[in-house]
Formats: structure tokens, sequence, C-alpha cells
């Protein structure tokens, strides 16, 4: 069976829970980009495990989408399943020091509310414009602190299998943006233990991370950090010290403000902005030998090869 006839299959089995040629790039923090060829918004766990039964048997990759903060879709789009989480995964319960959290609630969200609740551990997360079950998968973090550092366990549910887990939080293998969060599997929820703070000391530290990003980082259609950094060095100071802040191409170019940005113009390409984010790594390594690794994830860009565009490589990170 072709891929197509299988995507088409797909979309027979799923039925009215499915969506065909979806706009994806526009749910993205870029807005660039192309559609999905199906896409599913899951309601619940049980409509989670309905979608892995009906993957079952067939060849659709598949992607999982949080708030798509760190996602570029290619203009050709996503010849797979989109599978994102519905307003009931967006719940926030505090008991005592513990946090428990849905896994499409935004990070900011999370930040500002365990702050208010008198509770200090999550405040890097307001500038971070990602999901909590996004958070999990690539163990997001900033402003020296990481979503490892305070989560306890996790709850997953594998599309590949339907079975769903609860795990612990050493079995993520925690590095730097990197886990063993597995490329079918999603994440639904997290529990976080924190620590007593005080709400006035809370909201003065998110008040000073957002003063912090917003004098230091730009606006616009960007996925943040391009680049994750190497270890002993900044990839922000690489890109600048090879000449590259501002290098355009196309509607995509290298933020003059910080150069482990590339910003998209309303309106411009996806392909243009992998062009620049491949210029930019070339340039890179041939001047200083150092092979910068994104911590964007990028899909979609494969199609390239047919049409004598620059192939793609593998795209890191989890779930976007």
């Amino acid at each position: 069976m072709t891929a197509v006839a299988d995507l088409a299959v797909l979309a027979e089995r799923l039925g009215p829970r499915a969506a065909t040629d979806v706009p994806l790039g526009s749910r993205t923090t870029y807005r660039v980009g192309g559609t999905a060829a199906v896409s599913v918004e899951a309601e619940d766990e049980g409509a989670l495990v309905v979608v892995a039964a009906a993957l079952g048997g067939l060849e659709v990759p598949v992607l999982v989408l949080g708030n798509g903060s760190n996602l570029l879709v290619a203009d050709a789009g996503f010849a797979g399943l989109v599978v994102h989480l519905g307003p009931a995964f967006e719940s926030l319960e505090v008991v005592g020091t513990e946090v428990r959290a849905g896994g499409a609630l935004a990070l900011p969200t999370l930040a500002r509310r365990t702050a208010a609740a008198g509770l200090t551990g999550l405040e890097w997360a307001v500038g971070v414009p990602g999901s909590v079950g996004g958070a999990v998968c690539m163990n997001a973090g900033g402003h020296g602190s990481d979503t490892a550092a305070t989560l306890v366990g996790f709850r997953v549910v594998d599309l590949a299998t339907g079975a769903v887990d609860d795990r612990p939080a050493a079995s993520l293998h925690a590095g730097y943006r990197h886990t063993a969060v597995g490329p079918s599997e999603v994440v639904v929820g997290a529990v976080h233990r924190l620590a007593v703070g005080d709400p006035a000391a809370g909201r003065a530290a998110i008040d000073e991370i957002v003063r912090w990003r917003r004098a230091n980082q730009p606006g616009g259609a960007n996925a943040g950090s391009v680049f994750t950094n190497p270890e002993g060095d900044s990839a922000g100071r690489l890109v600048d010290a090879c000449g590259c802040k501002g290098l355009r191409i196309g509607t995509a170019e290298v933020s003059p403000k910080h150069a482990n940005f590339v910003q998209a113009d309303r309106g411009g390409s996806a392909d243009d902005v992998r062009r620049v984010i491949d210029a930019v790594h070339d340039a890179v390594r041939d001047a200083t030998g150092v092979d910068l690794s994104t911590e964007l994830r990028m899909v979609g860009f494969d199609r390239w090869a047919a049409s004598g565009g620059p192939a793609a490589g593998p795209a890191d990170g989890g779930p976007a």
C-alpha cells in the first residue's frame, strides 16, 4: 500500500474525528508553512487510544503538536497525521506543593498560576511559549532551570501500541533539550513538586524574566533558539562571530537582535527559513569545526530531495 493510500485508509478509519488538508504552519509560532494531510484533536485519553488503533498496520508518519513553538513545517506540508490535545488537557491542580498539569496547558500559564499559589520553581516557564507535554518531551528550560528539575512523573499514551502509562521522572533520562520520550508517545500530563515561595516574589521574578526577554530577544515570527548551545559555548556567539547576524535569504533572516533566532517575514516561506538555518549551520561548521545541532523540529522537508532542493537532516527534539 502506498503512503497516499495509507493516509486515505487512516482518514476513513477515523471518520468524523479526522480532518484533511488542515493548515499547519499557521499553528506554529513561525506562522509559515503548509498543511497536514490528516489532523485529529483528541478530547480525552480514550480518543488517543482510538487513534492508535486506527494507525494499526499503516505506514503513516505521526506528529504530536503542542503549541508549535519549536516547529517548522515545510511549504509542501506534512504528509502524515497530526495529533493535538483538546481543551480537556489544559487542567491544573495544586495540592500542597504538588502540581498536576495537563499536557496541553501553556507553560506561561503554568508559571503564573503556580507562582500565584505561593509556589516557586517554575517561574522560568513564563518565557517559553510551549506546552507542558512539549516541555517534558524536550526537557524545555531557561534562566538556569529546566523541566526535569522539578518533575516527579508524567503520563503518556503510546500511539504505536495504545498503551497508557504513568512513569517516574527518572525514566526520562533527561539531558540538555533531550529526553527518552519516543516519537509515538503523547505526554498527556505531568506532575511537578515545587517549593513553598512568596507570591509577590514569584510575580517579581516572572516580571524580570519577561523584561529580560523583551530586551534581549526578538518578537515576531520565530521559534526561539534555533540551535542548542555546544558544551562550553553559546550558539548565538558562534553564529555572530561567523558574520551571520542579519543574513537574509528570501523571506527569512537571522535576527539582527539575537543571532540564534531566525525570523520569518509575514506571509513568508518556511523553505526560506530552512535555507537560512542550513546556511548558518554550514558557515559555523566551516569556520570553527563546530557542528551545531538544532533544537527546532523541522518536518516535511524530505520532499526537497525530489525537487532538487537542499536535503533535510534529521529533526531534533520531541513533539512540538
